[in-house]
């Protein structure tokens, strides 16, 4: 099968749109598939050496104030790969700019699509104007109603989808590579540099951005026996080294350093409330780290609460504090939560996920062929 994946953002970009453009990149590889991906182009123009397939790059601009995210400029490159690869399906990774004109390109050309809902948008416009969640769910509405099928990564995002009157909406969740992301990674060093005293090392993981309210663990950098480790880097970093004293900031980490990081935290809090899916509650889960975050998203369809780790109210400062407080003192709680999270994604593979797609794939190819019969 001839795809064409045109996602908003790919490695060497670090975020969950990048990372699952990747991976099913390499799936469809491993299956015999023949994918293309199109993505935005990034500021240094670095070869896609470690990319699975070729990479085809559209001219793009930072977004204002966010340099971390590249916004696609207009360019025929979309259709012009299309046609080149002889593309059958078009996969479109959290259609929003370029995934926008890949749709409409795909529409002209009559090739099936596949839309990968992976952004909370109207979140987004919630957190950064305090307007505009209306606007951005007709944007959803207009992109995914294009789209022969919707793949949403929760059972949250496809009802909120299904409830914005989303047609054509399936579940689709990640993966996550229990190879890399393991309990017998823990490292005793690194933990007695940000730990030097056996107090209780407690991390997020992911990028520094307002949507994310990673300034709610102030209340858990007060309390006594618990150090705090954020890694990633964006915008907020300057603001969160003032809002969270005490707290080492690591910056981004990658591969098996990310790993051995995950591996060596007492507990995993996240506390973003807009995320579809939440791949840094899996990996902590992989890592056999309880986890703490907010009941909502995709965290819902992912923590087990009282079993694999606790659910907070979204925004609620001192619950995010009581809940590790509550699991500081209580090492057999932390084990037995960390051990059932471990247990729970087990067979999430990247390699199962990958071929629950092929065969909403297949399903959509179908239905195209069987419309053209009739």
């Amino acid at each position: 099968m001839r795809v064409v994946i045109v996602t908003e953002s790919f490695p060497p970009d670090v975020n969950g749109v990048a990372h699952c453009a990747l991976q099913t990149a390499r799936h469809l590889v491993r299956r015999g598939h023949d994918p293309l991906v199109v993505a935005p182009a990034g500021p240094d123009k670095t070869p896609d050496a470690d990319a699975p397939c070729p990479v085809v790059r559209v001219p793009s601009l930072p977004l204002p104030g966010y340099p971390q995210v590249r916004v696609a400029l207009p360019s025929r490159r979309v259709t012009a790969a299309l046609l080149a690869h002889r593309a059958e399906l078009v996969h479109l990774a959290g259609p929003f700019v370029l995934g926008v004109r890949g749709m409409a390109a795909a529409s002209r050309l009559g090739l099936p699509a596949v839309a990968v809902y992976q952004t909370d948008l109207a979140g987004y416009a919630r957190t950064y104007m305090g307007a505009g969640e209306g606007a951005a769910w007709r944007r959803i509405r207009a992109v995914h109603k294009a789209a022969d099928l919707t793949l949403a990564p929760s059972s949250p995002a496809l009802a909120d989808l299904v409830a914005h009157g989303v047609p054509r909406v399936a579940l689709w969740p990640r993966g996550v590579d229990t190879g890399r992301f393991r309990p017998e990674l823990r490292d005793e060093g690194l933990r007695r540099r940000y730990a030097p005293d056996g107090e209780l090392l407690v991390g997020y993981v992911g990028r520094l951005a307002p949507e994310k309210q990673v300034e709610l663990l102030a209340g858990v950098c007060r309390l006594d026996g618990v150090r705090v480790l954020v890694t990633g880097d964006g915008p907020s970093g300057p603001a969160l080294r003032a809002a969270l004293p005490g707290a080492h900031f690591l910056g981004r980490r990658t591969g098996g350093e990310l790993a051995r990081i995950f591996a060596s935290l007492d507990l995993f809090v996240h506390t973003g409330p807009f995320e579809t899916f939440c791949q840094t509650v899996q990996e902590a889960m992989a890592s056999g780290v309880p986890v703490i975050a907010p009941a909502a998203g995709g965290p819902l369809d992912l923590v087990a609460h009282g079993r694999t780790g606790i659910l907070v109210p979204p925004g609620d400062a001192e619950a995010v504090r009581d809940a590790v407080w509550s699991l500081a003192a209580d090492h057999r709680l932390r084990a037995a939560y960390g051990r059932a999270g471990r247990a729970a994604v087990a067979d999430r593979t990247w390699e199962a996920v990958g071929d629950q797609l092929l065969g909403h794939y297949a399903e959509v190819l179908a239905a195209r062929r069987t419309a053209v019969a009739a």
